[in-house]
């Protein structure tokens, strides 16, 4: 019963992350290092994340400077930015790349909002579906005779309660970024 709780809550948890992950890499209209997280060259024949090649700074909230540790890199640097289409146009100087941020119109940040609701349902779905499974999960040991009656019910029960709290999570977080987009 116990490792089924905990193999749940973990399953949960994984889930929450996912969209926390998601939720980084939209775009606020405020610089953020995070949005170069996926983006790699090819380094010396290994495809290597841009962040462990030189520092990034936010000198300004709305641009983010990347400086490059070996200055043979920065053409690749700019052009691995360019194909991961985020949206922002790289500004090489020849010593670092520039990465100024627009302001977001108000139908832009209506649009980014739609997507992070969709992530949000996205990840609930994924929450109630890990409950399904333990759900069943639950009603064949009661059937097995592993478990008793009353113990099902009481595990069904916690399962419901771990659901709600992780439900409970992703909907904070999505108030919390739509705030952030929606912020002017």
């Amino acid at each position: 019963m116990e490792q089924l709780k905990a193999i749940s809550k973990d399953k949960m948890e994984k889930s929450f992350e996912a969209l926390l992950h998601q939720f980084s890499r939209v775009r606020t209209g405020r610089a953020s290092a995070s949005i170069l997280d996926d983006v790699r060259i090819n380094y010396y024949g290994t495809p290597t994340p841009v962040k462990q090649l030189c520092n990034i700074s936010i000198p300004e909230p709305r641009t983010i400077v990347v400086q490059p540790w070996d200055k043979t890199t920065l053409a690749d640097i700019e052009k691995a930015i360019l194909a991961a289409n985020l949206g922002i146009t790289p500004d090489n100087d020849g010593n670092v790349i520039r990465l100024p941020f627009q302001p977001l119109t108000e139908e832009k940040r209506r649009e980014i909002v739609k997507s992070l609701k969709k992530y949000a349902e996205e990840a609930r779905v994924a929450v109630r579906n890990i409950r399904r499974e333990a759900n069943e999960q639950a009603k064949k040991m009661e059937k097995d005779s592993e478990i008793s009656e009353d113990e099902e019910k009481k595990l069904l029960k916690e399962i419901q309660d771990i659901t709600d709290e992780w439900i409970k999570k992703v909907d904070e977080a999505e108030k919390g970024k739509e705030k952030e987009i929606m912020e002017v």
